[in-house]
């Protein structure tokens, strides 16, 4: 009798630990797919940035940028130039160090260069917010108040999750100093989630619904402007939190969540690649 209580406990425990062990495996797999797939998707936006504004500026074409932008290049504005010039660097600065430093062998292997990178990445970080800033609220840019708002929101955040990131590295909090960086990561991210987002909801409903794509408003892009920012953050907390405190069911379900997100970001990737990104390398206009 002993021994069959015995026995059914081990089993017990034994079930226990691998409904732990295959919950934890299965969401840092969850992670890891979402993290591959969404540096694919931001090198891609890397890449047109790179090729369409640096080969026509190479060419001496800058007027081309406004196929594009509202208010790209405007003759004889030198500092809305620049603040333009700014912004577009360094987002190719921050997708390309982003994906360096959330690299684990990087940081292991060499650390020297996972230190220089978050500062030139941090530098990225809140020159292209103050950039923003400027070409919103002085020189303008398409899309209405609300809209306007909801990119500000997205640029004090940076500015703040940015600050927040050096002085806890500076405290040597280094737990808290990862916790920053990485909801640094998710706002810096911001404009990208808003395009993936974007295409999302047009392939999702065959076209543009809730806005008018003429004057570019409406209130889903009202929506999309304040939830590039909000809605990667609580998808953020909540892995955290799982990833720390939560028993093995609730571990299964951010990871069946961040399954579900991800092919949802993969589709807006897909839609943005093919509607907006390789159409511009290819014609230097939009499809619509």
């Amino acid at each position: 009798m002993g021994t069959a209580v015995f026995t059914g406990r081990v089993a017990v425990m034994t079930a226990g630990v691998n409904v732990n062990s295959f919950a934890e495996n299965a969401l840092r797999a969850a992670v890891r797919l979402w993290f591959v797939v969404a540096v694919s998707g931001q090198l891609m936006l890397a890449a047109y940035v790179a090729w369409f504004y640096g080969s026509t500026a190479l060419q001496g074409q800058v007027e081309a940028w406004n196929r594009v932008l509202s208010r790209g290049y405007i003759r004889g504005d030198a500092i809305g130039n620049l603040a333009v010039i700014v912004h577009l660097l360094a987002a190719v600065i921050l997708i390309v160090g982003g994906a360096i430093q959330f690299v684990p062998q990087m940081r292991e292997r060499v650390p020297a260069l996972h230190r220089w990178t978050g500062r030139v990445y941090l530098l990225a970080a809140v020159s292209t917010s103050l950039a923003g800033l400027y070409m919103t609220w002085i020189r303008g840019t398409r899309g209405d108040v609300t809209q306007h708002v909801g990119g500000s929101l997205n640029a004090i955040l940076i500015i703040l999750c940015a600050v927040l990131a050096v002085r806890s590295a500076l405290a040597r909090r280094f737990a808290a100093h990862r916790r920053w960086v990485l909801r640094l990561f998710m706002v810096v991210s911001g404009a990208w989630f808003y395009r993936v987002g974007l295409f999302f909801w047009l392939l999702l409903n065959r076209g543009p619904v809730g806005f008018d794509l003429r004057t570019f408003q409406g209130p889903a892009l009202t929506f999309l402007s304040f939830a590039n920012s909000l809605v990667p953050l609580a998808v953020l907390e909540l892995y955290l939190r799982a990833q720390s405190r939560a028993a093995a069911p609730g571990r299964l379900a951010m990871a069946v969540a961040l399954f579900v997100l991800t092919i949802a970001m993969g589709i807006g990737i897909v839609g943005a690649t093919v509607g907006m990104w390789l159409p511009i390398i290819r014609t230097g206009q939009l499809r619509f």
